[in-house]
């Protein structure tokens, strides 16, 4: 299995082409408002959060609808870049991206007046970020210890409402995801539907640095899955209960998200202008450079894999460097993603759609280390409520690509191996891309067309594995 917590071609093309194809990408892939999607009930959870959100790109009359889950801490702003370059390349195909439950948490007054154009980053940080001007009141987690029930189960039964709704009028429907979402992918082609196995359901799955299948590990064990259960609660030393804390700020978890868009809202209205993140004083010292840098140049150096922290390579991509003088220092595109595209990947747009999930819950991850035998048997499984069953019986393609994120122990592809292996993964239906000495784990959802392997090798995946029904 793809651990959720640890988890180049083209070279030369310059760093000036690939931000212009950047920006024409960007300047194409504006969607529609989010389709409001309810769906079913779960345990102690108020009804008005009974409802996911789903941003469409391509065609409403396309035949194929590839469903697109995010990753930990993720959100459908992920796809916002590969979301119409596939709906653009794929004949006849709809891109549909989710965002979970836990986005209408989110309080983005001020970010969608950023979208259009009404408040600066300046006016960001003053709204969302602890200080002197804080208007924004974030949730206390002791009032979302519900959320403690946001797993596998609420995941794999909210995708299949949508994946009802792609698939009418007779539409084909595949079903991927990012990380995290690749992992639910996987699991949800061998889930138990009350007695119907979810590969039924879907003609495919594409899996981008995620999944199932590696076998056993040390999650799977009474102890170990009844211990994590107790992690999620609320504490004096545990204040962020069943909420994800990606930078680590005690009591401050939903802080990812604002830190992220706030960043990347700077670095399109003023990308040569002096970043107002890095004289802030509560971010976090490894997110800083040495130096002053522009609003470009301190995305950048958040994000880039060379100077980004060990412990942030959830968000890493391979973009380039610090230009070596100016005060303050921009940004130099020398990699396959450029800091553009990080931009366009988390600001959100003016619906409120965005790259990062604030509220997002460690259930899912919790479940998803239990998953990792895909077993019935399997104690974790058993204690965690999992229902992923039908490995035996799924006869779909399955698409896998790796990066550096678990390919220092091959993580993905001998997940998608072994899955394939107990499996009846057609003959030949099995695609598996090993990029793990050239990309890093945001690079398949940001990096350029030209210089991205996830869309040259994933494109030709749908268009000849994929059969529409």
């Amino acid at each position: 299995m793809v651990r959720c917590e640890d988890m180049l071609n083209s070279k030369n093309f310059s760093a000036l082409t690939i931000a212009a194809l950047s920006l024409t990408l960007v300047a194409s892939a504006s969607a529609a408002p989010p389709t409001v999607v309810k769906v079913g009930p779960l345990p102690g959870t108020p009804a008005k959060y009974n409802k996911v959100f789903v941003t469409k790109y391509g065609s409403p009359s396309a035949k194929k609808v590839l469903v697109l889950i995010p990753g930990t801490s993720g959100g459908a702003g992920n796809f916002s870049i590969i979301g119409p370059e596939l709906a653009r390349k794929v004949p006849s195909l709809q891109v549909w991206a989710i965002d979970r439950r836990e986005q209408a948490l989110e309080d983005l007054t001020m970010m969608k007046q950023a979208a259009a154009g009404k408040a600066t980053a300046q006016q960001l940080l003053d709204y969302y970020l602890p200080g002197a001007k804080q208007e924004f009141k974030a949730h206390d987690a002791k009032d979302f210890q519900f959320m403690e029930h946001w797993g596998m189960q609420m995941q794999l039964d909210d995708a299949r409402v949508v994946i009802k709704q792609a698939a009418k009028g007779g539409r084909t429907v595949i079903l991927g995801g990012h990380s995290l979402g690749a992992s639910m992918a996987a699991a949800y082609a061998a889930w138990d539907f009350n007695g119907k196995p979810g590969y039924k359901d879907i003609a495919g799955i594409v899996a981008i640095d995620g999944g199932l299948g590696a076998g056993p590990d040390e999650s799977d064990t009474t102890e170990k899955a009844e211990g994590e259960l107790a992690k999620l609660k609320v504490s004096a030393s545990n204040p962020d209960g069943p909420w994800a804390n990606l930078l680590g700020l005690s009591g401050f978890a939903w802080a990812t998200g604002p830190f992220a868009e706030i960043g990347a809202v700077g670095a399109r209205q003023t990308p040569k202008g002096r970043s107002v993140l890095q004289g802030y004083a509560l971010l976090p010292a490894n997110l800083k450079a040495p130096f002053p840098t522009t609003s470009e140049g301190a995305l950048g150096y958040g994000f880039d894999y060379k100077t980004s922290p060990a412990s942030l390579a959830l968000i890493q991509v391979r973009s380039g460097e610090l230009a070596a003088s100016g005060d303050p220092r921009g940004w130099n595109n020398s990699g396959i993603t450029p800091v553009q595209n990080i931009a366009r990947g988390f600001a959100g747009d003016r619906y409120g759609t965005n790259g990062v999930d604030w509220y997002y819950p460690r259930r899912l991850n919790v479940d998803t280390d239990g998953a990792s035998t895909m077993e019935k048997e399997n104690p974790a499984a058993k204690v965690l409520g999992l229902r992923v069953w039908h490995i035996k019986d799924v006869n779909i393609p399955y698409y896998a690509f790796q990066t550096s994120l678990s390919g220092s122990r091959n993580g993905v592809v001998n997940g998608a191996t072994n899955f394939a292996a107990r499996s009846k993964v057609p003959k030949g239906g099995l695609v598996i891309v090993d990029r793990k000495n050239t990309t890093s784990h945001l690079d398949p959802l940001l990096a350029a067309p030209a210089t991205n392997d996830f869309l040259k090798t994933v494109i030709p995946f749908l268009k000849a594995k994929i059969k529409t029904r």
